[in-house]
C-alpha cells in the first residue's frame, strides 16, 4: 500500500471510530444551559449517540424516563403493533400549559368551527405532531428523537420557555417499532469494533424482508388514508385528537444522496391542495436551510419527491388544514459508509435530523399566528366550497357484500367523518341502494376534503411523474356500488356505533345448508368448514329454491353421512356463521328451479393447504400483503416457504403455492421440482414478474404485447421524464366477467375495477372462454396512464389460467391485494386457492 492511500485509511479509520466517542455537544446546541436532573439518553441507554443503532425496547426505556423526570412532558402508551411493541407519543409543552391541556386540545379543534372566527389566536399555541422512522431501516430519525425529547426537557433559558408556552408538540419516537427494532438488531449483530465504511460490508447489506416494514411487510407510509394497520389507526387518531398544524415524518434515503426537504416537484401537488399550504411549506424551509447551512449540510429541494397520493405522512396534513413536511437523510444504512459525498457516519446523519426537527419548531414558534389563521382559513373556505359546490352527498353500498361496505364505513370513522343510514331505498344511475346495506355521507362536513380524497375519481393531470400512485378511489378498490347526489334529503340517523353484522344460519336442516360466496368473509366460513373435514361443494350454475335465488359459487353443505350429527352440524355451522359474519341457509329439499342439489355440478372440495414462496428475489410488501391476508382476515395458516431452502423440503403436503411479484434465481433442480409438483395436481398461482419467470422457466406459455414510443423531440433533459411517463404506477381499470367461470365465483356484477402498476400485457387468448376477466373498451376509470400504454391495454388480459398436467398455473399481472385496503379484488385469489380443480 502506498504511503498517500494508507494515510487516507488511517484518517478514516481514526474518524470513524472516533464517533463512538462523540458527546452531546455534537448535536445539542452549546449557547444555552441544561437542566442536570434530566437525564441524559447515554445514562439510560447506555451508549452515546449514533455509537449503536437505538433498539426500540432501549428507547422506551428513556422515554419513559425523561418524562418522569420532566414536568414538560407526558408519556402515553396508545395501543401495540403486531409484535406488542407499545405505541408511545411523548406529549411536550410548558407545565402551565399541560395544566390546562383539554382546555387547550378544546380551544383548539374549535379552528375548525364556523365560530373560530372569535378564537385570540395570539394566546393559542400551534400544535406541531413530529414522527420518526416509519420506515424502519430509515433509524436516524428514532435515534434523534432521543437527543429532541432530552432537549426539549432540560435545556433551559428564555427561548426553550418561549417556544413551549407557545407550542404543543406530539413526539413520536418511533412510528414503525418492529422495523426499528429488525433493523437495529442487523445492524448492531455486524458492527465492528473498527467500524469498517465498506459498502460491500455485511453490515450494510441488509437481508431480506428488511427493517423497511412493519410485522407483516406493510409499507406504514402508504397507510395514512387506508388507515389498515395498528399502527396506522393509533398515530390517526391522535392526529383527529389534536388536528396539528405541522406534521413532520423523518425519513432516509439513498446514501450518495445529501438532504431533502420540501417543498416537493412543484408540478407534482394533488389539486385538493391549496396554494397556500405550499407557500407555508416553502417559508418553513427556509429554518431548514438556515439549520443545515449553519453545520455545511448539502441539501436539496423541489425535486424528486411530491405531494400527490394522500396516504403518505408527508401528504395527509394537506388535506386537514395543516402542513407536511417530508425530510429526507442521505443514510449511512449502519454505522458508517464510504458515499460519493465523502464518509457518512451515523451520527451525522441523526445530528441532520436533530437540526431539522429543532427548525421546524422555531419555524412553528415564529409563524404560529399564520399556521393557525391557515388552518381557521382552510375550514371556513371548505364551508363556502360546500355550500356551492354541486355534490351534496355520496352513496355507497353493497346488498350482497355487507362486510365490503362496513370496511369502508370503518374508514371513514378513523377519519372522524360523519355518515348516516338511507332514509328510503334509493335507486341512482341504475344502481339501487337499500336503506338496510348503504351509508350515505354528506358533503357538508369540516373533513369533505378527505372525502373527496378518499370518492373522488380523477384522470387528467397536471404532470405525468408520480412518487407513488395515481389512482386510488376506495370504492373501486373496495368494489362497492357508489353514486354522487347532487340532494342531501334522503340523510336518514347518524351512524355512532358503526358493526359488523351479526351472521347467523337462517334454520335447522335435516337436508343441507346453502351459503352464497358474495359476502366478503365467506372464503373464512368456507376454510373453517373443510378444516372441520365437513364435506361441501360448490355449485358451478345459479339456481333457486324456495327461499331465494342462488349464484354461480354457492357452497353446500349435506346433512347426512357427515362426520358431525344434525344437531352437531347446526351448532358449527351457526358459530362458523356468527364469527364470519356470513348467512347460512337451511333448505329441506334438493329439488330447485336450475341445478338440483344432487347435481354432478355441484363439485366437491377439498381442504386447501397453502404456501406463499419468500425470500431473495421476492418482493415483501406483496408477499406481506398476502400473508396479512390469510391471517389476519380469513385467518387461514400459510406456509412462508424461502427460496433458499426451497428444494430441500416435501411440497407434495401441499395444494397452492403463491409466488408473489418476484425476480426469482432458482436452480434447475428446484425449477424441475417445482414443475413436477404442478403436473402432479399442485395449483401455482403466479404474481406480476413472476409470470415472465414462469414463462421463461415453462410452466406456461402466453403471448405478450407490448407500448412503443419513440423520442422525436425529446431533449437529453428530458429523457428521465420521458421515461417516466410511459409507467403505471398504479392506477383503476375496468374489466368484463365471465361470472360462470371459477374465478369469478362471488362477484355479483359483471364488471370489476383492478388495480395495475405493471407494464406486463398479456394478449387474449384465441378461445374466448379462457378469458375470464377482459380489459372494457374504456378501461380507465381512475389514474394516469400514456395513451400508448392504455391503447395496448385494451387488447389484453390481467388474468390466464393454463394446464400443466393434473394441475394449473395462474397468473394475475397485477396485485389483488394491494395495501391491505383492495377489498374488491382479494376474493380472486380466494377463487384460486378454493376452486382451481375446476377452472
Amino acid at each position: 500500500m502506498n504511503r498517500c492511500l494508507l494515510t487516507v485509511f488511517v484518517l478514516v479509520v481514526s474518524f470513524v471510530k472516533a464517533q463512538d466517542q462523540l458527546d452531546l455537544s455534537y448535536h445539542l446546541p452549546q449557547n444555552i444551559t441544561y437542566d442536570l436532573s434530566i437525564p441524559t439518553p447515554e445514562s439510560v441507554i447506555g451508549h452515546k449517540i449514533g455509537a449503536w443503532h437505538i433498539t426500540h425496547d432501549k428507547l422506551v426505556e428513556y422515554m419513559k424516563a425523561v418524562s418522569e423526570a420532566s414536568d414538560r412532558i407526558t408519556i402515553e402508551d396508545r395501543g401495540k403493533t403486531f409484535e406488542g411493541r407499545p405505541l408511545l407519543l411523548l406529549t411536550v409543552t410548558a407545565p402551565e400549559n399541560h395544566e390546562n391541556i383539554d382546555a387547550i386540545r378544546s380551544d383548539h379543534l374549535k379552528l375548525m368551527k364556523p365560530d373560530s372566527g372569535s378564537l385570540d389566536l395570539e394566546s393559542m399555541p400551534a400544535v406541531v405532531y413530529q414522527g420518526f422512522s416509519i420506515h424502519g431501516n430509515e433509524p436516524s430519525g428514532a435515534n434523534a428523537s432521543l437527543l429532541l425529547a432530552y432537549y426539549l426537557a432540560a435545556a433551559q433559558g428564555d427561548d426553550i420557555e418561549t417556544l413551549l408556552r407557545n407550542t404543543i408538540i406530539l413526539l413520536d419516537p418511533a412510528l414503525n417499532p418492529d422495523g426499528v427494532q429488525r433493523f437495529a438488531s442487523w445492524v448492531n449483530v455486524h458492527k465492528s469494533e473498527n467500524i469498517n465504511p465498506d459498502p460491500n460490508d455485511r453490515e450494510y447489506q441488509e437481508v431480506w424482508p428488511k427493517g423497511r416494514t412493519n410485522h407483516y411487510w406493510f409499507d406504514l407510509n402508504r397507510d395514512w388514508l387506508p388507515v389498515q394497520l395498528p399502527e396506522s389507526k393509533v398515530r390517526i387518531r391522535t392526529y383527529n385528537k389534536w388536528m396539528p398544524n405541522v406534521l413532520t415524518d423523518h425519513h432516509e434515503m439513498s446514501s450518495n444522496a445529501t438532504y431533502f426537504f420540501q417543498p416537493g416537484v412543484p408540478s407534482r401537488v394533488h389539486p385538493l391542495t391549496p396554494q397556500k399550504n405550499q407557500e407555508l411549506t416553502k417559508e418553513i424551509g427556509n429554518y431548514h436551510a438556515e439549520a443545515l447551512d449553519e453545520i455545511g449540510t448539502l441539501y436539496f429541494t423541489e425535486e424528486r419527491y411530491d405531494d400527490y397520493y394522500y396516504g403518505k405522512g408527508s401528504t395527509f396534513p394537506d388535506i386537514n388544514g395543516a402542513v407536511g413536511i417530508l425530510f429526507e437523510q442521505a443514510s449511512s444504512r449502519g454505522h458508517a459508509q464510504e458515499t460519493t459525498n465523502g464518509l457518512l457516519t451515523f451520527p451525522f446523519t441523526i445530528r441532520n435530523q436533530f437540526k431539522t426537527a429543532l427548525s421546524t419548531l422555531k419555524a412553528a414558534g415564529d409563524m404560529r399566528n399564520e399556521l393557525l389563521s391557515y388552518q381557521r382559513d382552510f375550514f371556513n373556505t371548505i364551508r363556502n366550497e360546500n355550500a356551492k359546490g354541486s355534490v351534496k352527498a355520496i352513496v355507497f353500498g353493497d346488498k350482497k357484500d355487507q362486510a365490503k361496505t362496513y370496511h369502508l364505513a370503518e374508514i371513514l370513522k378513523e377519519h372522524q367523518i360523519k355518515f348516516n343510514l338511507l332514509k328510503e331505498d334509493i335507486s341512482v344511475n341504475g344502481k339501487t341502494f337499500e336503506k338496510t346495506s348503504s351509508y350515505i355521507v354528506p358533503m357538508d362536513q369540516e373533513k369533505s376534503k378527505v372525502i373527496k380524497a378518499i370518492f373522488e375519481k380523477r384522470t387528467t393531470f397536471k404532470d405525468s411523474l408520480f412518487y407513488d400512485i395515481s389512482g386510488w378511489t376506495f370504492p373501486l378498490a373496495f368494489n362497492l356500488d357508489y353514486s354522487e347526489l347532487r340532494a342531501s334529503g334522503n340523510v336518514g340517523t347518524i351512524v355512532e356505533n358503526l358493526k359488523l353484522n351479526k351472521g347467523t344460519v337462517s334454520s335447522k336442516s335435516n337436508y343441507a345448508y346453502l351459503m352464497q360466496w358474495h359476502e366478503y368473509y365467506t372464503p373464512k366460513a368456507l376454510a373453517k368448514i373443510l378444516e372441520k373435514g365437513i364435506r361441501t361443494k360448490v355449485g358451478m350454475r345459479p339456481f333457486s329454491t324456495n327461499n331465494g335465488t342462488y349464484d354461480y359459487g354457492t357452497i353446500l353443505i349435506p346433512v347426512q353421512n357427515q362426520k358431525l350429527d344434525q344437531d352437531q352440524l347446526y351448532d358449527f355451522l351457526s358459530e362458523v356463521a356468527e364469527n364470519s359474519h356470513v348467512v347460512i341457509n337451511g333448505v329441506q329439499t334438493g329439488l330447485t328451479e336450475g341445478i338440483d342439489l344432487g347435481s354432478s355440478q355441484f363439485k366437491t372440495l377439498e381442504k386447501p393447504k397453502v404456501a406463499l414462496l419468500v425470500g431473495h428475489g421476492v418482493k415483501s410488501n406483496d408477499a406481506g400483503e398476502v400473508w396479512h391476508l390469510f391471517d389476519q382476515r380469513y385467518q387461514m395458516t400459510i406456509s412462508k416457504l424461502d427460496v433458499s431452502y426451497l428444494k430441500t423440503k416435501d411440497l407434495s403436503k401441499y395444494t397452492t403455492i403463491i409466488i408473489p411479484s418476484a425476480t426469482l434465481k432458482l436452480d434447475t433442480e428446484t425449477i424441475n421440482k417445482l414443475i413436477s409438483w404442478t403436473k402432479q395436481g399442485g395449483n401455482l398461482i403466479g404474481y406480476k414478474k413472476a409470470i415472465k419467470w414462469l414463462t421463461s422457466n415453462k410452466f406456461l406459455e402466453l403471448e405478450y404485447a407490448s407500448a412503443t414510443v419513440e423520442p422525436k423531440t425529446v431533449t437529453f433533459e428530458q429523457k428521465a421524464d420521458f421515461k417516466g411517463a410511459q409507467n403505471i404506477g398504479g392506477a383503476i381499470f375496468e374489466t368484463k366477467l365471465d361470472r360462470s367461470h371459477p374465478i369469478n365465483f362471488g362477484f355479483k356484477d359483471d364488471k370489476l375495477p383492478m388495480f395495475r402498476s405493471t407494464k406486463i400485457f398479456i394478449k387474449q387468448d384465441s378461445l374466448s372462454y379462457n378469458n375470464p376477466i377482459k380489459y372494457t373498451e374504456k378501461p380507465l376509470l381512475s389514474g394516469y396512464i400514456s395513451k400508448q400504454n392504455l391503447e395496448v391495454l385494451k387488447e389484453t388480459v390481467p388474468f390466464q389460467v393454463k394446464k400443466l398436467g393434473k394441475g394449473k398455473v395462474m397468473v394475475f399481472t397485477d396485485n389483488t391485494n394491494f395495501r391491505g385496503f383492495w377489498f374488491g379484488t382479494n376474493k380472486l385469489l380466494m377463487n384460486a386457492v378454493f376452486f382451481a380443480k375446476f377452472m
